[in-house]
């Protein structure tokens, strides 16, 4: 590259290293870098009109390519603004380059417009600190290109997550010697990453061999390192039931005669007393959190001990954070599972057959369903949310793109709807951000645009974000949204109901009725389709037309306010009824 001002040779550099994308808003901070953005051929901005929005979209976009993403913001109120996104994908190890810009070099500590300066000097970039991997401030141009390898380098490698680097504006203009960003530009991509030594594989294999009641737990981290291959083969080789935690769902086909399903407070109980029954645990991708494992209470879901654990992730502070382990391993979990099923096919070449466990567990898969049948074909309306899942699945290619928020849209989906394709629904779980759903698909869609994505909300998370609606409209982002509009903050509702017999501050009333904004007419308000569902029967045929147009389009679904079923324990439970064992309750018509 030949010498050029700092915001033209980032785009270059870029563009090299292959960013077709970056998420953001503009700024009086950051136009420089729009201006060179302006002129790549390379690079779409896609701009968006919160940087809220831009943060969750670009998150969907990073679980999509399963590479970092890009987010470009303006100073102070956008950094705030974007913060909530940013922190949702730290928790759930989503790769992310913030760049943003500051006040100018010269200003600092003069309080110029929007500087955060009340502890420190120029200090807008330590609001990060607590949710990043890192945060830099660029006070040195000619250590640009450097901090930006760092960055991009640093997000993707071992537990993935954002990184942050606040630019001063004054350095995006300045000029520095292009053979900079070469030098960059010249290392490796693809870095070497852990792996299991033979002598622990074998360890594990051994233990899961001679084991009675062993189990695989799977997380996140499978999907992260995507390894959902070698899971399958390795739990096939040896006939290990496998049941995964909220962010592990679809790790494992829900049609694969392994699975078991999600364990904690949303888990059911014939899983959550398999996990507690087994006498060996490999735990794979997973920080054993709260809701997965009902509080950590030994009378619900895990009982360490007696039953032994064994856990392999790649981030060490996970390992015996929450569970004492018999056997730990730091690794990536694609070339771990390969290592271990390589040994577990010298081990047992015939493989382990587990025919009467299997069966069982057939028979509750098909007991489950047949449970919910009369609520997932009722024709009642309010719409059944069972219904709304069940006409979902029904109509959806088997590797679409289901984006979640929070309440009955993500904690049924995960107990009720059947992922087929791993890695093919992104939802929130460890911030658990209402709000993410809409706009996460957006990115979702944008990295790939020959995936059918629906958005599954409910009306309070779609409430928060409607301005993704204006994006979709400019770009031809082709997102169907599913608004499960109960009227209410639903989760929330009945779980104060049920505690405290009021639902006060939670449901959305006008005058002492039942109130909701026309959300299919708020959709095309903004250029998008909006259809507002007014039966049970016009739901499947409306998302079918809604898919065949292939450009955004709104479902307004009025659903019925009824409580996930729950068969596991949340702690919260006893802190607002000691004793009682009380949970949710419908506060549906």
């Amino acid at each position: 590259m030949k010498n050029d001002t700092i915001a033209n040779l980032l785009v270059k550099y870029l563009e090299a290293r292959g960013v077709r994308h970056i998420f953001g808003l503009c700024g009086h901070t950051n136009i420089a870098v729009l201006a060179a953005l302006a002129k790549s051929r390379k690079i779409k901005f896609v701009n968006t009109r919160h940087e809220q929005i831009a943060a969750h979209a670009a998150d969907g976009y990073a679980r999509a390519t399963k590479k970092a993403s890009v987010v470009l913001s303006h100073l102070s109120p956008g950094l705030t603004n974007a913060a909530t996104g940013v922190a949702n994908a730290a928790l759930d190890s989503i790769p992310m380059v913030v760049i943003a810009g500051d006040v100018p070099t010269h200003y600092y500590g003069k309080h110029p417009h929007q500087e955060v300066n009340l502890h420190a000097d120029a200090s807008q970039y330590e609001i990060y600190r607590p949710f990043v991997k890192r945060a830099w401030r660029v006070d040195s141009p000619h250590l640009f290109p450097e901090i930006l390898e760092k960055a991009f380098v640093l997000a993707e490698s071992g537990r993935p997550g954002p990184v942050l680097v606040d630019v001063p504006m004054d350095v995006f203009s300045k000029k520095i010697d292009g053979a900079l960003f070469d030098r960059q530009l010249a290392n490796n991509r693809a870095l070497a990453k852990p792996s299991l030594d033979e002598p622990t594989a074998e360890r594990i294999v051994e233990q899961l061999l001679a084991a009675k009641r062993p189990l695989l737990y799977v997380g996140g981290g499978i999907l992260l390192a995507d390894a959902a291959t070698e899971l399958r083969e390795f739990a096939e080789q040896l006939s290990l039931p496998v049941a995964h935690t909220l962010m592990g769902k679809g790790a494992l086909p829900d049609d694969h005669p392994l699975i078991l399903g999600m364990t904690g407070f949303w888990g059911t109980k014939y899983i959550n007393d398999r996990c507690k029954a087994a006498d060996w645990i490999l735990g794979l991708g997973t920080r054993f959190s709260e809701a997965d494992c009902s509080s950590w209470e030994p009378a619900y879901t895990f009982n360490f001990p007696p039953t032994k654990l064994i856990h392999i992730d790649i981030d060490p502070a996970e390992i015996g954070r929450n569970y004492p382990v018999a056997i730990g391993a730091v690794a990536d979990l694609k070339s771990a599972l390969a290592v271990l099923t390589h040994v577990a096919k010298r081990l047992a070449p015939d493989g382990v057959k587990r025919a009467k466990l299997l069966a069982e567990m057939a028979a509750n898969r098909k007991a489950f369903v047949a449970g919910n049948k009369k609520a997932m074909e009722s024709d009642n309306w309010p719409m059944r949310p069972e219904r709304i899942l069940a006409d979902l699945r029904a109509v959806l290619p088997r590797d679409s793109i289901l984006c979640t928020d929070v309440g009955w849209n993500k904690n049924g989906m995960a107990q009720q709807y059947p992922v087929y394709t791993p890695g093919s629904v992104f939802t929130p779980g460890g911030f658990a951000t209402m709000g993410f759903g809409s706009p996460a698909a957006l990115g979702a869609k944008v990295a790939l645009p020959d995936k059918v994505v629906v958005a599954l909300i409910g009306d309070g998370g779609f409430g928060q974000n409607p301005a993704a609606l204006a994006t979709a409209f400019a770009d031809d982002i082709a997102v169907v949204w599913v608004i499960m509009n109960n009227h209410a903050f639903g989760t929330i509702a009945g779980l104060e109901m049920a505690h405290y017999g009021t639902t006060f501050a939670t449901v959305f009333e006008k005058d002492g009725k039942s109130h909701s904004p026309d959300y299919a007419a708020i959709a095309r308000a903004y250029g998008v389709e909006g259809i507002k569902v007014g039966s049970a029967a016009e739901f499947k045929p409306a998302l079918e037309q809604a898919i065949k147009l292939n450009r955004p389009v709104v479902l307004d679904v009025y659903m019925k306010n009824e409580p996930v079923p729950t068969a596991g324990h949340w702690n919260i439970m006893d802190i607002y009824s000691p004793g009682k064992k009380v949970h949710h309750v419908s506060t549906g018509d």
